[in-house]
C-alpha cells in the first residue's frame, strides 16, 4: 500500500497542528518544517477546512488550528477522505480490468483481505495515539524521520 503526496501532507499538517495546539500556525510554517510545496499545503489545508477538522483565521495574525480534538480524529477516515481509491491491482477496477484471469482469480480476494486488514488499523488510531507521551505539545518541533520497512529474508 502507498498513499498519495496528499494524505502524507494531510497527515503531516494534522500532526503538526496537533503538536502546536497553544498557537496559530501558518501553512508556511508547515512548508518549511517540511520542505514542501505551499501550493500543495495550501490544497490540503483548504479541503482539511471544508471538512471541519481544521479552523483557519483570516488576517494578518491569521492561521491555522485544529477544530476538533486530537482524540476525535479518526486516521481512517481522513485516509478515506483523501485517498482517490484503494484500487490494488487492475482486477478491483470494473470500467478498466482487462485481466483474463478474473474470472477464476483467487488474488483478488487476497487483496480485498488486505485492504481491509490496512484500513482496519488506520480505523483504530487517532490522531491523539500519534503524538508523544507528553500529549504533543512541545515548543520545540519534534524530530520526524521515515519509517523504513524491510521485507524479511524467509529462512531456509
Amino acid at each position: 500500500m502507498r498513499l498519495t503526496a496528499y494524505t502524507d501532507y494531510t497527515l503531516r499538517t494534522l500532526m503538526y497542528l496537533a503538536i502546536s495546539r497553544d498557537r496559530l500556525v501558518t501553512i508556511q510554517d508547515i512548508a518549511d518544517l517540511h520542505n514542501i510545496s505551499k501550493n500543495h499545503l495550501t490544497k490540503v489545508v483548504y479541503h482539511l477546512g471544508v471538512t471541519g477538522i481544521v479552523e483557519t483565521v483570516r488576517g494578518r495574525n491569521g492561521g491555522l488550528r485544529l477544530k476538533k480534538e486530537p482524540a476525535d480524529i479518526n486516521i481512517g477516515e481522513v485516509v478515506r477522505g483523501t485517498e482517490t481509491d484503494f484500487f490494488m491491482a487492475e482486477c478491483f477496477d470494473r470500467d478498466k480490468n482487462q485481466c483474463v484471469f478474473t474470472s477464476n482469480c483467487k488474488l483478488k480476494a487476497v487483496l480485498r483481505a488486505a485492504t481491509t486488514a490496512y484500513l482496519d488499523v488506520l480505523d483504530s488510531a487517532t490522531l491523539e495515539s500519534l503524538l508523544s507521551e507528553n500529549g504533543g505539545r512541545s515548543k520545540k518541533s519534534a524530530a520526524v524521520s521515515p519509517i523504513r520497512i524491510h521485507a524479511r529474508a524467509k529462512a531456509k
